[in-house]
């Protein structure tokens, strides 16, 4: 089942999309005003019996599927080949247990909307491709075997990054939390529609040219190892957003670099969920 947000004559409303449109409920609304809130009660709902109203896709603006209550969860490193092209092949760089950062949930825009280019700040402006998980319910100490229980389902995101910030500060809050640094959605894909997240595949495009072209089989630390990692002595709760790494393929592993300029789109599709298209201006 593909969720989203989305605005519609001028009121945002959720829904279901399905090939011939969006199926959404005024009453539902009313009890569940945000797709946050469906994902915390979605075990006691029944949104293929309630969702009465239909709008056609094109008459509406889609926005980000959700706002998580903390930042958004991610996960550095997590592909090998993404490793080695950002440290010069160096076999060590290849991490032994996950690289955890976080980037602000203010840093989230829509599918369709611009990436400000904060041309002011840096000149090393970047993209990077990535499957997003959306926790599901409320957890700590998961393990691994149990780790997709809590999984409510998946979606993109793309973690945009000031490379020179990041080298600057030496860390990677700031140079991945600027406003708009944060494309996500279209959609959240429900966990029952997608048979092996472990195998699917990860493409960004720039200006239609191919930049990355992974498979989340590639992960080092599989998502169900990433959920028992950051659960270990910390609650996550419903609507938390884990981003689980990039393929390689990124403008700072290019000789020269292939940094974004404005006008560029970047266009990230993954197997199954769909495309997320953002341009920079």
């Amino acid at each position: 089942m593909k969720l989203l947000s989305f605005r519609y004559r001028e009121t945002e409303y959720w829904g279901v999309k399905y090939e011939e449109g969006i199926y959404y409920s005024d009453q539902l609304m009313t009890h569940f005003p945000t797709l946050l809130s469906v994902i915390e009660n979605y075990d006691h709902l029944n949104l293929k019996k309630d969702l009465n109203k239909f709008v056609e896709s094109e008459s509406i603006e889609i926005l980000p599927p959700i706002y998580p209550k903390k930042n958004i969860m991610c996960i550095g490193k997590n592909y090998k080949a993404h490793a080695y092209e950002m440290t010069t092949h160096n076999p060590d760089s290849v991490p032994e247990y996950p690289v955890v950062f976080t980037k602000s949930p203010n840093s989230i825009i829509a599918h369709e909307k611009n990436i400000m280019a904060h041309a002011n700040f840096t000149s090393q402006l970047d993209y990077e491709g990535e499957l997003a998980v959306v926790i599901g319910k409320l957890g700590k100490d998961i393990k691994r075997e149990e780790a997709q229980d809590y999984i409510f389902g998946y979606t993109i995101l793309n973690d945009v990054t000031a490379r020179d910030l990041q080298k600057k500060h030496q860390q990677f809050y700031r140079g991945k939390s600027l406003d708009t640094f944060a494309p996500l959605g279209p959609y959240i894909m429900t966990k029952d529609h997608i048979e092996d997240p472990q195998n699917l595949k990860v493409q960004t495009y720039v200006n239609d040219e191919l930049r990355q072209n992974g498979n989340t089989k590639e992960m080092i630390f599989p998502i169900d190892e990433l959920i028992e990692a950051l659960s270990e002595g910390t609650t996550l709760e419903p609507g938390d957003i884990i981003a689980t790494g990039t393929p390689s393929g990124v403008g700072k592993g290019f000789n020269p670099p292939k940094f974004l300029k404005s006008g560029d789109t970047i266009k990230i599709s993954i197997e199954g969920i769909g495309e997320l298209v953002n341009q920079v201006k």
